[in-house]
């Protein structure tokens, strides 16, 4: 049965590979017999229109007044200018259905080619039910998510001891969770933020007890990076009576934990900003052109594995590098266990270097790496950092780390589980599938 199996994943492969082929050269064929030599100028028409978007965006970010409205426009126009002329030509049905059959072969080569890669999980191991669980939730996060799935009640069900924050007055949750464990606590667990997630996280790894985190706060981002189901928080509860662990990394900046990421430069200042919280977009528009520029807010020196960044307006130092070859998983890290941080640098100083970021992770403005220490320096003594969603300020240099298996997840048996992410398509290994007997 196996080897059935095995044989006929290898035939779809393969078919799926043949159909990625003939789909590209479709797509190349259309162009050709269509519009002959005009392909090339509908290539070239494309880039310069989307080059011309990028460079608008930027003048719209860095300028104010009348520039603001006009590099709008130029950026909005640059696009609709495009496909204007392509409809004059008569070749847009053409470029469209070149399109479709590109995206097409993408699609199915990614598909192809998955079976080569691993499943990108976590191990996990069983566990016994933890006997004094001890959970915090926060009755606010995420709109009400504690009360509206009853979560504090169906975990005391569960035999768990449940704190519930208050919410009119500050409570350490770090305080908390040490007494937790000191009073016997042999689980922690949140249900809130991923900032509050964080902290707690730190006491749990510190002490080497088992973390559980309840999909209960906004993003959840480290949830959905657990795999775990962010539309019912309830069925995390599940890893009490039905759990296995995980052994995840965990990230650490001067000492303090996170889960997910901290934030740099123009993201970190603007969030700090008394202004944000009342009128969020026109706050971001006022600052932006400061500190696009340079002439506002502290000057950043990056050092990480022999690379060296100076003066990135934006940098993103991640618990576990961010997927950067699908654009589906955007925000999402397939691994919690690589043992290193991603970094993430974005130094973009004209219109020329914004419209390089089109090219991705091979653009000049875009630095991505990984590192097991990356050291933030500037040219002030402090610097604003956003970390899991908390605005801190912080005195340079700042440090981040990595702890390698450092926290100890404990997570419900059953669960959607983390997507897998299509590979980049690799033209010559589709070729040798498609070829293969």
């Amino acid at each position: 049965m196996g080897t059935d199996a095995g044989s006929r994943e290898g035939r779809t492969r393969r078919w799926s590979a043949l159909l990625a082929l003939t789909a590209a050269a479709a797509a190349a064929l259309v162009l050709l017999v269509f519009a002959g030599l005009r392909s090339v100028v509908l290539l070239g028409a494309g880039l310069a229109g989307l080059a011309v978007a990028a460079a608008g965006v930027w003048w719209m970010l860095t300028r104010r007044g009348l520039v603001r409205v006009l590099a709008g426009t130029l950026a909005a126009l640059a696009p609709a200018v495009v496909l204007a002329l392509y409809a004059w030509a008569g070749l847009l049905w053409v470029v469209l259905v070149s399109l479709a059959l590109w995206a097409l072969a993408v699609s199915v080569g990614g598909a192809a080619l998955s079976g080569d890669t691993g499943p990108g999980r976590t191990s996990e191991a069983r566990a016994a039910p933890p006997e004094r669980p001890f959970l915090i939730m926060n009755p606010r996060s995420g709109g009400g998510k504690v009360g509206a799935f009853h979560l504090k009640e169906r975990a005391e069900e569960l035999g768990a001891d449940v704190h519930l924050l208050d919410t009119a007055h500050h409570e350490d949750v770090v305080a908390l969770a040490r007494g937790a464990v000191h009073e016997g606590a042999d689980l922690l667990g949140v249900a809130g933020g991923d900032g509050t997630q964080a902290m707690v996280a730190g006491v749990a790894a510190e002490h080497g007890v088992p973390f559980m985190v309840i999909s209960a706060g906004t993003r959840n981002h480290f949830a959905l990076d657990l795999g775990l189901d962010r539309d019912d928080p309830a069925s995390c509860l599940d890893a009490l009576t039905d759990g296995v662990e995980l052994r995840v990394d965990l990230g650490f900046i001067d000492g303090r934990a996170f889960v997910n990421n901290a934030s740099f430069g123009t993201y970190a200042a603007v969030v700090q900003s008394p202004a944000y919280r009342d009128d969020k977009v026109r706050t971001i528009l006022e600052m932006l052109p400061d500190l696009l520029t340079h002439q506002r807010g502290p000057r950043l020196a990056v050092r990480a594995a022999g690379t060296a960044l100076d003066g990135p307006q934006a940098v993103l130092v991640s618990n576990n590098p961010y997927r950067m070859g699908d654009p589906a998983g955007l925000g999402r890290r397939e691994d919690l266990d690589s043992g290193v941080l991603g970094v993430l640098g974005i130094t973009v100083d004209n219109a020329a270097q914004a419209a390089g970021i089109l090219r991705g992770r091979h653009g000049p403005g875009l630095t991505a790496l990984t590192a097991r220490e990356v050291v933030v320096d500037a040219d002030e003594p402090e610097i604003q950092a956003g970390v899991d969603g908390e605005a801190l300020t912080l005195p340079t240099p700042v440090r981040c780390t990595i702890r390698p298996g450092a926290l100890r997840v404990r997570v419900p048996r059953r669960r959607p589980g983390v997507p897998r992410a299509k590979p980049r398509v690799d033209w010559r290994r589709l070729r040798r599938l498609a070829l293969a007997r």
